[in-house]
């Protein structure tokens, strides 16, 4: 199994979920501007839109989207990263990762770009929002996402707040993100992947 990932992206959700349940993989860094893997192959191929993550199991089959492959790798250690119930308590991770991937992640998209201005500004108000939501969302005292466990949604969740501080973005007046931020960065499986992609010093 190979997990194509770039330095800080949110492929490193995937990282995190399989240090999580001690899943053996290859990880190949991409470079999603050249479009190339680090091993000389064209990203394309493997996903034509030319993000990460892309997950490439060991038939030959290819995974993209955050919201298949975490799922996928939650299933290969059954109660671990997600919850076990019945179809409301499923549908429940299915809207958390919806969420992050839809509205959390995408609201960061356009700092990326490093918008500047009106631009800036817009950008931010509909970040601040989404924001806002995950405040409330951790306001009664949760540990995790969903509750009292660990799950692919808490990696998703926290490499995605984590781009805050990148773009200059303080938390200082969102106490239950930040709390939420340093506790889901404390785990060994997510100091262990911003090791390995560099990024500890930043974190």
């Amino acid at each position: 199994m190979k997990l194509y990932y770039a330095p800080g992206a949110c492929s490193m959700a995937s990282r995190i979920s399989l240090y999580e349940i001690g899943r053996d993989a290859q990880f190949v860094r991409t470079d999603i501007r050249a479009k190339r893997t680090e091993d000389g192959r064209d990203f394309r191929e493997l996903n034509p839109l030319g993000y990460v993550p892309v997950l490439e199991l060991d038939g030959g089959e290819v995974l993209t989207e955050n919201d298949a492959i975490l799922p996928y790798i939650a299933s290969l250690a059954p109660g671990r990263l997600a919850p076990e119930g019945d179809a409301l308590t499923q549908a429940r991770l299915h809207q958390a990762l919806g969420f992050l991937s839809s509205e959390l992640h995408k609201a960061f998209g356009p700092f990326f770009g490093n918008p500047q201005g009106e631009a800036r500004a817009a950008a931010l108000d509909k970040l601040n929002s989404r924001l806002d939501f995950v405040e409330q969302h951790l306001a009664d005292g949760r540990d995790y996402w969903l509750g009292d466990q660990f799950t692919v949604a808490d990696a998703y969740a926290f490499v995605v707040l984590s781009w805050a501080d990148h773009f200059g973005i303080s938390y200082e007046d969102r106490p239950n993100i930040g709390r939420y931020v340093q506790r889901i960065g404390g785990r060994e499986s997510v100091q262990r992947a911003l090791k390995d992609e560099g990024l500890l010093q930043a974190a």
